[in-house]
C-alpha cells in the first residue's frame, strides 16, 4: 500500500512539473523551441512507462508470495481422541448401570437403585431415601432415612420386576433373594447379550464420528492414518471392556 502511494505521489509530482514547464513555455515562447517541447514529452512518456513496469512487478511479486504461502493444518488429534473416549466411556458406563438392574441369585446393593419410590407426593430413586446393604449373599437390608416411609418402600419393592417380597424388621425391610429358575436365567442372559450388542454399536458410532472428523480436517495422509489407528485402538479397548462386563454378568446369573 505504501509503495502504491509513493508511486502515485511521484506520478503526480512529475505531472505538475510537466504542466509548469508547459506553462512556462506558453508565457515565454521566446525562451524555448520545439526541441524543448519534444524533450519534455519524451521525459513524461519515459516516466509513465517505468511506473507501469514497476507496478506490474509489484503485482507479480504479491501474487508469487501468495502462491508460496504454506497453510498450517491444526493438530486435531487430541480433540478427536478426547471426544471419542468420552462417548465410548459413556456407553460403557450406561451398560454397567443397566446390568446392575438385572436380578441374579446373589444379593447386590445396587440391584434396587433403579426402583422409584413415591413418598409425600414426590417420586425419588430408592437410593435417595434409604440405605441398602447386603446381610449375606442371599439377603438385602433396606433402612429408610425416614421411618414413616417404610410402607412406601415396601410397596415399591414388591411392585418392581425383581420378584422380591421384603418383610418388615423393626424400622427396616429385609428381602431374601429367591433362586432363579432355568427360564429366568435364560431370559436374563438374552437381555445381557442384547445390552452388550447395543453398547458395541454405540462405541462403533463414536468411532465413525471420529473418522469423519479426521477426513474433514484435511490432514496429511500419514498423520491421518496414524490418528485413525489410534481411534481403532480406543474402539477395541472399549468393546473388550463391554464384552468382559457382560461375560461376568452372565456368569453371575448362571451361578444363581
Amino acid at each position: 500500500m505504501a509503495i502504491c502511494m509513493r508511486r502515485a505521489f511521484s506520478y503526480r509530482s512529475i505531472l505538475l512539473l510537466h504542466c509548469r514547464h508547459l506553462s512556462h513555455i506558453i508565457h515565454y515562447p521566446n525562451l524555448t523551441d520545439a526541441a524543448s517541447l519534444n524533450a519534455s514529452s519524451s521525459f513524461t512518456r519515459d516516466f509513465l512507462r517505468e511506473s507501469r513496469r514497476s507496478f506490474a512487478k509489484g503485482r507479480k511479486s504479491k501474487h508469487s508470495d501468495a502462491g508460496n504461502t504454506v497453510e498450517v493444518v491444526p493438530d486435531i488429534g487430541p480433540t478427536v481422541k478426547q471426544n471419542a473416549t468420552l462417548q465410548m466411556d459413556a456407553a460403557v458406563v450406561a451398560l454397567s448401570r443397566e446390568l446392575s438392574k438385572l436380578r441374579t441369585g446373589r444379593a447386590s446393593a445396587g440391584m434396587l437403585d433403579h426402583i422409584i419410590v413415591e413418598t409425600g407426593g414426590v417420586k425419588m430413586p430408592l437410593s435417595r431415601i434409604a440405605v441398602v446393604s447386603v446381610l449375606d449373599p442371599k439377603t438385602l437390608s433396606v433402612t429408610p432415612y425416614d421411618p414413616d416411609s417404610l410402607k412406601q418402600l415396601e410397596n415399591a419393592i414388591v411392585t418392581s420386576p425383581l420378584g422380591l417380597n421384603p418383610k418388615t424388621d423393626g424400622q427396616r425391610l429385609v428381602a431374601v433373594i429367591p433362586p432363579l429358575t432355568k427360564e429366568h436365567i435364560q431370559a436374563m442372559c438374552k437381555v445381557v447379550a442384547k445390552s452388550c450388542e447395543d453398547v458395541k454399536q454405540s462405541v462403533r458410532r463414536a468411532r465413525q464420528k471420529a473418522l469423519d472428523m479426521i477426513k474433514k480436517a484435511g490432514l496429511p495422509k500419514d498423520d491421518a492414518k496414524k490418528l485413525e489407528k489410534e481411534v481403532d485402538e480406543l474402539t477395541k479397548k472399549f468393546i473388550k471392556s463391554a464384552e468382559d462386563m457382560c461375560k461376568a454378568k452372565e456368569k453371575e446369573i448362571a451361578e444363581g
